[in-house]
Protein backbone atom coordinates (compact mmCIF):
# COMPACT_ATOMS: atom_id res chain seq x y z
CA UNK A 1 0.00 0.00 0.00
CA UNK A 2 1.48 3.72 -1.27
CA UNK A 3 1.51 6.67 1.32
CA UNK A 4 -0.96 7.78 -0.47
CA UNK A 5 -3.69 5.24 -0.71
CA UNK A 6 -2.96 5.24 3.49
CA UNK A 7 -3.81 8.91 3.86
CA UNK A 8 -7.21 8.68 1.75
CA UNK A 9 -8.24 5.75 4.23
CA UNK A 10 -7.30 7.42 7.14
CA UNK A 11 -9.34 10.54 5.62
CA UNK A 12 -12.51 8.28 5.04
CA UNK A 13 -12.28 6.58 8.30
CA UNK A 14 -12.44 10.36 10.15
CA UNK A 15 -15.00 11.25 8.08
CA UNK A 16 -16.86 7.93 8.92
CA UNK A 17 -16.04 8.67 12.79
CA UNK A 18 -17.12 11.98 12.47
CA UNK A 19 -20.67 11.19 10.86
CA UNK A 20 -21.47 9.00 13.12
CA UNK A 21 -20.85 10.41 15.93
CA UNK A 22 -22.44 13.31 14.72
CA UNK A 23 -25.72 11.27 13.64
CA UNK A 24 -25.40 9.93 16.99
CA UNK A 25 -25.63 13.23 18.75
CA UNK A 26 -28.51 14.55 17.07
CA UNK A 27 -30.81 10.88 17.59
CA UNK A 28 -29.84 11.59 21.11
CA UNK A 29 -30.96 14.92 21.48
CA UNK A 30 -33.99 13.75 19.41
CA UNK A 31 -35.03 11.53 22.40
CA UNK A 32 -33.77 13.68 24.85
CA UNK A 33 -35.86 17.00 23.85
CA UNK A 34 -39.87 15.59 24.62
CA UNK A 35 -38.23 14.40 27.81
CA UNK A 36 -36.87 17.88 28.97
CA UNK A 37 -39.81 19.91 27.11
CA UNK A 38 -42.07 18.16 29.61
CA UNK A 39 -40.95 19.82 32.35
CA UNK A 40 -42.01 23.24 31.12
CA UNK A 41 -44.88 24.67 32.71
CA UNK A 42 -48.31 24.10 30.97
CA UNK A 43 -50.09 26.94 28.90
CA UNK A 44 -52.47 27.34 32.47
CA UNK A 45 -50.07 27.73 34.74
CA UNK A 46 -47.95 30.04 32.41
CA UNK A 47 -51.38 32.48 32.20
CA UNK A 48 -52.14 32.29 35.74
CA UNK A 49 -48.31 33.28 36.72
CA UNK A 50 -49.90 36.51 37.60
CA UNK A 51 -53.30 37.84 38.17
CA UNK A 52 -54.75 40.84 39.59
CA UNK A 53 -56.84 41.30 42.76
CA UNK A 54 -59.68 43.82 43.14
CA UNK A 55 -59.83 44.79 46.87
CA UNK A 56 -62.13 47.70 46.59
CA UNK A 57 -64.45 46.16 48.90
CA UNK A 58 -62.49 44.88 51.59
CA UNK A 59 -63.07 46.83 54.84
CA UNK A 60 -60.62 46.42 57.84
CA UNK A 61 -61.05 42.83 59.61
CA UNK A 62 -61.90 41.87 56.70
CA UNK A 63 -60.18 38.84 54.26
CA UNK A 64 -59.92 37.81 50.56
CA UNK A 65 -58.70 34.19 49.64
CA UNK A 66 -57.86 34.09 46.03
CA UNK A 67 -56.27 30.68 44.21
CA UNK A 68 -52.78 31.56 42.89
CA UNK A 69 -51.08 29.03 40.82
CA UNK A 70 -53.07 26.37 43.00
CA UNK A 71 -52.61 27.66 45.99
CA UNK A 72 -54.53 30.06 48.07
CA UNK A 73 -53.72 33.10 49.08
CA UNK A 74 -54.60 35.03 51.87
CA UNK A 75 -55.26 39.03 51.47
CA UNK A 76 -56.13 40.48 55.21
CA UNK A 77 -56.85 44.08 55.44
CA UNK A 78 -55.87 44.36 59.40
CA UNK A 79 -57.52 46.21 61.90
CA UNK A 80 -55.43 48.74 64.17
CA UNK A 81 -55.57 46.05 66.80
CA UNK A 82 -54.48 43.41 64.92
CA UNK A 83 -51.71 45.68 63.82
CA UNK A 84 -50.69 46.74 67.22
CA UNK A 85 -51.13 43.09 68.33
CA UNK A 86 -48.39 41.92 65.28
CA UNK A 87 -45.52 44.55 66.61
CA UNK A 88 -46.09 43.68 70.17
CA UNK A 89 -45.06 39.95 69.08
CA UNK A 90 -42.13 41.04 67.28
CA UNK A 91 -39.67 41.22 70.79
CA UNK A 92 -41.49 37.63 71.86
CA UNK A 93 -39.76 34.24 70.83
CA UNK A 94 -40.37 33.52 67.20
CA UNK A 95 -39.68 30.11 65.73
CA UNK A 96 -38.63 31.18 62.28
CA UNK A 97 -36.52 34.08 62.81
CA UNK A 98 -36.86 35.02 58.49
CA UNK A 99 -39.57 37.04 57.05
CA UNK A 100 -40.01 34.88 53.89
CA UNK A 101 -40.67 37.31 51.76
CA UNK A 102 -39.25 37.77 48.41
CA UNK A 103 -40.49 41.72 47.84
CA UNK A 104 -38.07 42.14 51.06
CA UNK A 105 -35.22 39.32 51.04
CA UNK A 106 -33.05 38.12 53.50
CA UNK A 107 -35.18 40.24 56.02
CA UNK A 108 -36.06 39.47 59.48
CA UNK A 109 -39.92 38.14 60.62
CA UNK A 110 -40.53 41.33 62.01
CA UNK A 111 -44.26 42.57 61.11
CA UNK A 112 -43.51 45.46 59.09
CA UNK A 113 -40.89 42.90 56.58
CA UNK A 114 -43.92 40.55 55.99
CA UNK A 115 -46.43 43.45 55.12
CA UNK A 116 -46.96 45.38 52.04
CA UNK A 117 -46.95 48.95 53.16
CA UNK A 118 -45.05 50.61 56.12
CA UNK A 119 -48.47 51.10 57.99
CA UNK A 120 -48.71 46.95 58.06
CA UNK A 121 -52.56 47.39 57.01
CA UNK A 122 -52.57 45.10 54.29
CA UNK A 123 -50.98 40.94 54.91
CA UNK A 124 -50.35 39.14 51.71
CA UNK A 125 -49.39 35.24 51.78
CA UNK A 126 -49.70 31.73 51.10
CA UNK A 127 -52.70 30.17 53.11
CA UNK A 128 -50.87 27.12 53.35
CA UNK A 129 -49.00 25.30 57.03
CA UNK A 130 -45.56 24.91 55.97
CA UNK A 131 -45.76 21.88 58.16
CA UNK A 132 -47.54 19.59 56.01
CA UNK A 133 -49.33 21.46 53.65
CA UNK A 134 -52.68 21.87 55.16
CA UNK A 135 -55.09 25.67 54.72
CA UNK A 136 -55.17 26.85 58.24
CA UNK A 137 -58.59 28.56 59.23
CA UNK A 138 -58.58 31.87 60.05
CA UNK A 139 -60.76 35.14 61.57
CA UNK A 140 -59.52 35.04 65.06
CA UNK A 141 -58.16 31.43 65.17
CA UNK A 142 -55.77 29.66 67.18
CA UNK A 143 -53.98 30.76 70.57
CA UNK A 144 -53.10 34.43 68.82
CA UNK A 145 -56.48 35.23 66.98
CA UNK A 146 -55.28 35.03 63.99
CA UNK A 147 -55.12 31.27 61.96
CA UNK A 148 -54.79 28.18 63.36
CA UNK A 149 -54.23 24.48 61.72
CA UNK A 150 -56.30 22.39 63.23
CA UNK A 151 -54.62 18.99 61.22
CA UNK A 152 -51.55 19.45 63.53
CA UNK A 153 -51.97 22.11 65.69
CA UNK A 154 -49.91 24.93 64.44
CA UNK A 155 -50.96 28.68 65.48
CA UNK A 156 -50.04 31.96 63.94
CA UNK A 157 -50.32 34.92 64.82
CA UNK A 158 -51.25 38.32 63.50
CA UNK A 159 -48.37 38.78 60.93
CA UNK A 160 -48.72 34.86 59.43
CA UNK A 161 -45.55 33.93 61.70
CA UNK A 162 -45.62 30.65 63.46
CA UNK A 163 -45.80 31.02 67.16
CA UNK A 164 -46.46 27.05 67.97
CA UNK A 165 -46.69 23.52 67.04
CA UNK A 166 -45.13 21.96 64.40
CA UNK A 167 -44.85 23.93 61.35
CA UNK A 168 -41.27 25.27 60.57
CA UNK A 169 -41.50 27.92 58.99
CA UNK A 170 -43.53 31.43 58.86
CA UNK A 171 -46.29 31.44 56.26
CA UNK A 172 -44.73 32.48 52.72
CA UNK A 173 -45.13 35.63 51.30
CA UNK A 174 -45.96 35.65 47.68
CA UNK A 175 -44.73 37.88 45.30
CA UNK A 176 -46.84 41.15 44.97
CA UNK A 177 -47.32 44.84 44.65
CA UNK A 178 -49.80 47.43 44.33
CA UNK A 179 -50.53 48.93 41.00
CA UNK A 180 -52.64 51.12 42.26
CA UNK A 181 -54.91 52.37 45.39
CA UNK A 182 -57.20 49.33 44.96
CA UNK A 183 -55.56 46.21 42.48
CA UNK A 184 -52.57 44.01 44.13
CA UNK A 185 -50.53 41.97 41.78
CA UNK A 186 -49.33 38.84 42.15
CA UNK A 187 -46.54 37.51 40.45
Amino acid sequence: MSHVEDETDNTRRDFLYYATAGAGVVTVGAAVWPLVNQMNPSADVQALSQIFVDTSGLEPGMQLTVNFLGKPVFIRRRTPEEIEAARADDGGRLVDNESRNPNKPGTDASDVNRTMDEEGEWLVMIGVCTHLGCVPLGNGAGDFNAWFCPCHGSHYDTAGRIRRGPAPENMHIPVAEFIDDTTIQLG
